[in-house]
């Protein structure tokens, strides 16, 4: 095709002939396809130690360093991924498995077959009857890779087997990155269209990026009182068991006494081991989940990223808490980064951390904390984004494929506290109307509203489905052409009739964020058949040494 040798991009009067040009078009998909989907299969050979082939570099050697577009050298391609298979041609569903899984795969703690004894001949006894496996959840083949190579690897944390929280810790970050990004391949490959597949957008620093810990009380071994005179200050002292803080086992909850989470704040990690420090000194009994004695059950830690403001939310089984202000005064002289000091009563037994009832023992109750640009006033109860580095990422995404040029109307679905709304609301956005089914939230959306001078933004209490049907209903003179639907849902997903409710209203474009890519796949199918096409999938490592993996979409008429 003939080029502009100023502009060099191509004449608009000179094209190739439609079939040629849709030659070249499911040509170049069809490459891309296959080289995405074998990230999975090439990474999964690494473990049986792939041959060096000449004059080349193993794959995923050369990464560089994990920062905004880690993926694209790693995977050889200049530009994003694009993908756009028939389903015919797709592979089948264990493919990319067969290096990884050369032998069957054994659930773990399950006991093996047992071989059965087969009849004599002429014997009348029947034949056992084949029972038919219980249908299994499909597994990703790059999650299977990454459980593989993280059980090869020595994890650098030394509560890694007991926790399981951070399931892909011992593999080096760039591999989890390019994991992750497989992960995305494989499961939008699903969807039968031609759409663009940017490289996953990874951290600088995987480490200490959660800014929120909570942390359970709980009694350990017994003490023995000792002889003579401690003993007598070790009866008075009144502690009868150690006191153990940690995080539960996966699955469980069998406390894992540790003090150290290469994941959390180091300052969030200083609270922890000075509560625990002052309620030894002053006898303070932890919570006994079997019994529903003791008194401190939980410490929510809250620190922010920008501020460095420290809300500390102290969970008793108990109202009644006489030291309270001396405890809070007591915690601030061992770690001054505390600003606040919160008492939560939750004196259910039950498996809900926060009660309903609390009150300030220092400071306002609250920190403020900046999230692009604006500032976010969060309490005990606020719905903040633990990592507050890749929540930027995630949000200024979400703005930039919404495309907003002054005068588009966001709808704000799932809105929470209203942040990502808020943003939209000051980078260009005529009005923002925000819906969330949590009255609190609600509440803590328009004072972060007000707290930021925002007047372009409303936010409304009511369940997200009726309130689309409703716009939709109502919607004759709804202007779609300038209108952005942007939403959030939880982990469940959607709901039909939002979907449908929505494709009725029509709006220009639909982003969607997602932190279950696999309800989201599943939303985009049923929006497909009501009009909407996929055009850009980012995925964004919001937890960096786990397999989760949250997505923003944008959908367009």
């Amino acid at each position: 095709m003939p080029r502009d040798a100023a502009t060099k991009k191509p004449h608009k009067t000179s094209r190739a002939p439609k079939a040629q040009r849709d030659a070249q078009k499911a040509a170049k998909k069809a490459a891309a396809s296959t080289e995405a989907r074998d990230i999975a299969a090439r990474l999964a050979a690494q473990l049986d130690g792939p041959k060096k082939p000449a004059g080349k570099k193993p794959y995923g050697e050369k990464a560089g360093k994990p920062g905004a577009k880690p993926a694209v050298k790693a995977v050889g391609k200049k530009d994003a991924f694009k993908k756009d298979a028939p389903k015919k041609d797709a592979p089948k569903k264990s493919e990319g498995k067969k290096a990884a899984d050369k032998k069957p795969a054994v659930k773990a703690g399950a006991k093996p077959a047992s071989k059965k004894a087969v009849p004599a001949k002429g014997s009348s006894a029947k034949k056992p009857t084949a029972k038919k496996p219980a249908p299994k959840k499909h597994e990703s083949a790059a999650v299977v890779v990454a459980d593989r190579m993280a059980k090869a690897r020595k994890s650098p944390c030394a509560v890694d087997a007991q926790c399981g929280g951070c399931k892909t810790i011992a593999v080096p970050y760039m591999q989890q990155l390019l994991l992750k990004n497989a992960q995305i391949v494989e499961l939008f490959d699903q969807l039968d269209c031609d759409f663009e597949l940017r490289p996953i957008l990874g951290m600088e620093d995987p480490f200490r990026y959660r800014n929120k810990i909570i942390s359970p009380f709980a009694p350990g071994k017994k003490i023995k009182a000792p002889e003579g005179e401690e003993a007598g200050k070790k009866r008075r002292r009144g502690l009868t068991h150690e006191i153990l803080t940690g995080m539960y086992e996966q699955g469980t909850h069998k406390l894992v006494p540790t003090n150290e989470c290469l994941i959390e704040n180091a300052v969030g990690q200083q609270v922890v081991s000075a509560v625990k420090a002052i309620m030894e000194k002053h006898a303070i009994e932890p919570y006994n989940e079997d019994t529903g004695e003791g008194f401190v059950r939980h410490v929510v830690v809250r620190v922010g990223h920008e501020s460095g403001e420290v809300l500390v939310t102290l969970v008793t089984n108990e109202e009644e808490f006489p030291a309270g202000r001396s405890f809070a005064k007591e915690l601030i002289a061992k770690v001054p980064a505390v600003t606040t000091v919160v008492q939560n009563v939750n004196t259910r037994q039950t498996n809900v951390i926060l009660g309903e009832q609390e009150q300030v023992l220092y400071g306002p109750g609250f920190i403020l904390d900046t999230l692009c640009g604006l500032s976010f006033r969060i309490s005990s109860t606020s719905f903040y984004q633990v990592n507050a580095v890749q929540t930027e990422v995630l949000y200024n995404t979400a703005i930039e494929l919404a495309g907003l040029t002054g005068v588009e109307t966001v709808i704000d679905a799932y809105c929470g506290t209203g942040t990502i709304g808020l943003v939209a609301a000051s980078r260009g956005a005529s009005a923002v109307i925000g819906v969330e089914s949590v009255e609190a939230a609600v509440r803590d959306a328009r004072e972060n509203a007000r707290h930021n001078g925002i007047e372009n933004a409303t936010f409304v209490a009511a369940d997200a489905t009726e309130f689309m049907l409703d716009l939709a209903k109502d919607g004759a003179d709804f202007d779609a052409a300038n209108t952005v639907l942007l939403m959030d849902p939880p982990r469940a997903g959607s709901t039909p009739d939002f979907l449908q409710a929505a494709a009725q209203l029509g709006p220009a474009r639909i982003v969607y964020v997602s932190c279950n890519p696999e309800t989201q796949v599943r939303d985009i199918a049923l929006l497909q058949k009501h009009g909407y096409q996929l055009r850009i999938v980012q995925p964004v490592d919001m937890f960096p040494h786990t397999d989760h993996v949250e997505t923003v979409v944008l959908l367009t008429k």
